[in-house]
């Protein structure tokens, strides 16, 4: 029921509230020094960080992940949809695109941050550029002034200097306007502009003063991650309305939490300004009953998706030897390059 859900949620809340200064430190240490590492190496750092905080007297969660303590479950599920490889190592990478201060440079040899970034910002009018073209420079001055998201794919070891004010985000506040030198231009900053930087180097060997200008992120595709992509394909092939049927349902439940969570916030705002005896809000009651209602409604159509959903598991798990094979394939060709 709707009671129960708030219950729960007070209980989680709860014991979140007595670990967020562990919780939140270790999400910092994690966003400004492990984007570059795998995730065995991250995970050994973070239990070892966990051990120094406990002997510092600092609580925090026994079983800290970034998803949790950073994440918020609607926007993890439209990164999804928008082809983000669906495992714990991409999911940590993309909080960390989002909320890290620096500009994000991302180690894509597969190309999975670049599909996902132009999938993701293509209502945005996504401006894709290299810096080799001939108007890489004036698509950027165009984008920063009109707030437009830019991708600047196939980075080599080196990126260009005029991008420089950029990467350390020099802008200057006068009279209440943005600005930002490029080059020998001042050009009006749009807050909403955002840079993505994507090279296909599997190791490259960036100098330190770049790699403080810039979140370096290791976006290389992990086994869980393939397999579940493999996975689709497979089931695609086979059983391609299952697998739409399945795309499906991930949107719909993607939609229904975020209308449940906008209700929640609703709640959450008109409880905090409400004033007197808050049983005389109407508004309040109103919005009390609507998240009410949509709850029941989404328990009723998560019921109705249950049996679509273990038919479609069943037959997932079934071809899941086939992905794992498939996994494995391709990471015994790609290591084949490290053979002298």
């Amino acid at each position: 029921s709707e009671k129960d859900r708030w219950i729960q949620m007070s209980k989680s809340l709860d014991i979140k509230y007595n670990n967020v200064i562990g919780d939140i430190l270790l999400a910092a240490g994690v966003i400004a020094y492990l984007g570059a590492f795998t995730m065995n190496y991250r995970d050994e750092a973070i239990k070892q960080w966990i051990n120094l905080l406990k002997q510092k007297g600092i609580t925090c969660s026994d079983d800290f992940n970034l998803r949790d303590t950073l994440g918020n479950p609607v926007t993890i599920r439209s990164w999804i949809i928008a082809k983000l490889p669906n495992d714990s190592f991409s999911i940590d990478n993309a909080i960390m695109t989002f909320t890290s201060n620096r500009w994000p440079l991302m180690i894509d040899p597969q190309g999975q941050a670049n599909k996902w970034i132009k999938k993701f910002e293509e209502n945005n009018s996504l401006k894709v550029v290299k810096q080799t073209q001939g108007n890489f420079i004036r698509t950027i001055e165009n984008a920063i002034q009109f707030g437009n998201p830019v991708l600047i794919e196939n980075i080599t070891d080196s990126i260009d200097p005029i991008l420089e004010p950029i990467l350390l985000k020099q802008v200057v506040i006068t009279n209440n306007l943005a600005t930002i030198r490029l080059g020998d231009s001042t050009i009006e900053y749009d807050k909403n502009f955002r840079l993505y930087l994507t090279t296909k180097l599997r190791n490259p060997h960036y100098p330190p003063e770049l790699c403080v200008k810039v979140n370096l992120l290791n976006f290389m595709a992990t086994s869980e991650g393939l397999t579940d992509q493999m996975l689709g394909k497979v089931i695609a092939i086979e059983h391609r309305e299952l697998e739409l049927q399945r795309q499906s349902l991930i949107v719909e439940d993607a939609e229904n939490q975020k209308q449940l969570k906008d209700i929640e916030n609703k709640i959450l705002i008109l409880l905090k300004n409400a004033q007197g005896n808050i049983l005389d809000d109407e508004v309040l009651i109103d919005t009390l009953e609507d998240s009410k209602k949509t709850s029941n409604t989404i328990t009723e159509k998560v019921k109705q998706s249950e049996t679509t959903q273990i038919r479609i598991t069943k037959f997932r798990q079934g071809y899941i030897p086939v992905a794992n094979q498939t996994s494995l394939l391709f990471f015994i060709i790609s290591d084949l390059i490290t053979i002298d």
